[in-house]
């Protein structure tokens, strides 16, 4: 399956919002700028593996498991 870059900002905007973080707490935790935690949501960038784990960190899921919640929205899409 490739990846979906529309998925992942689809999955990271949702858990964000589950977790009662805006963009910016989210980035400021993670240590990546709130444009480009943006750009992810909006499906405008592509993650990097080492972005991946620092958001799932943030998010407090596995990277494991955040992979697995975008493939589920790519086949939903």
């Amino acid at each position: 399956m490739p990846y979906n870059s529309k998925a992942f900002g689809i999955v990271i905007a949702r858990l964000r919002a589950q977790k009662g973080l805006t963009q910016e707490a989210a980035s400021g935790l993670s240590g990546i700028s709130r444009s480009h935690w943006a750009m992810l949501e909006n499906g405008r960038k592509t993650v990097k593996l080492s972005t991946l784990w620092r958001i799932a960190d943030t998010l407090s899921i596995s990277a494991s498991e955040l992979v697995r919640l975008v493939e589920e929205e790519t086949e939903n899409l």
